[in-house]
């Protein structure tokens, strides 16, 4: 088990339920703080990341803890696949996507899912790239929701993730703890009207696996040509793998 497995929102009851609890909570509130949290650096971050899966040119995407559709929206204007699935455990997130993706006139192309990562419906290869943007520490497995996703890949296929990480280094590690557990917690509490969110969040961020722990983790998981980049400090990581080819 993994430090962050063990980080909850609420206290009480397993993690899967309280993050879903916690996400239908929030979700009316959810974009509108998320960005104002990252100060907008998060557009770029995103952008960055979806970019490294151009040139595989993926036509079939599921798009993990999708949450209000974000990633998948931008997957969508960026790589022209055929077909998004944004799966979540949280009805109410995926409410708010499903009408940002018609106001994108993306009906067409992305549909949304209830699904747990950990069991996931789909048959074994049926996606040419798995994605997940600032949602895999929100896993009550993480072990078992990386072989999921490693599952339903297609031999050679491509995971996407991007995660929330605490910087590594003097002074930044420093500022963004004050950030974190000050700033964070007060605009969290104002905007969304949760106290428990957004110091659940902070907190899962400092336990979750550094990138060169990570690293490992992905290759017992089935994956191969791991590769990760930090972005602005280490706020944020990408971390870009293959299937491995039988």
């Amino acid at each position: 088990m993994y430090k962050q497995e063990t980080i909850t929102p609420y206290g009480k009851g397993g993690k899967q339920e309280q993050i879903r609890r916690m996400f239908d909570k929030i979700a009316p509130s959810y974009d509108r703080l998320n960005h104002a949290l990252s100060l907008g650096i998060d557009h770029r971050w995103r952008r960055t990341a979806v970019d490294t899966l151009s040139k595989y040119q993926p036509e079939q995407i599921l798009d993990i803890a999708t949450g209000t559709g974000d990633f998948a929206i931008l997957l969508a204007e960026r790589l022209k696949p055929q077909h998004i699935i944004g799966a979540d455990i949280s009805e109410g997130m995926m409410a708010v996507g499903r009408e940002k993706v018609l106001k994108a006139g993306l009906q067409n192309i992305i549909s949304f899912q209830w699904e747990d990562c950990t069991k996931l419906s789909f048959p074994d290869g049926t996606f040419d790239a798995v994605t997940s943007a600032y949602g895999v520490r929100n896993f009550h497995d993480l072990d078992s929701g990386l072989r999921e996703m490693q599952r339903v890949l297609r031999p050679g296929g491509h995971l996407l993730i991007v995660e929330l990480t605490p910087p590594p280094r003097f002074p930044m590690k420093q500022l963004f703890w004050v950030y974190a557990h000050i700033v964070m917690p007060m605009l969290g509490r104002l905007i969304s009207h949760d106290d428990s969110a957004y110091t659940y969040l902070p907190a899962s961020m400092e336990a979750f696996p550094q990138p060169e722990q990570m690293d490992g983790i992905l290759r017992r998981a089935g994956f191969s040509e791991v590769e990760w980049r930090r972005f602005t400090f280490g706020i944020s990581t990408m971390y870009l793998c293959e299937k491995v080819k039988r």
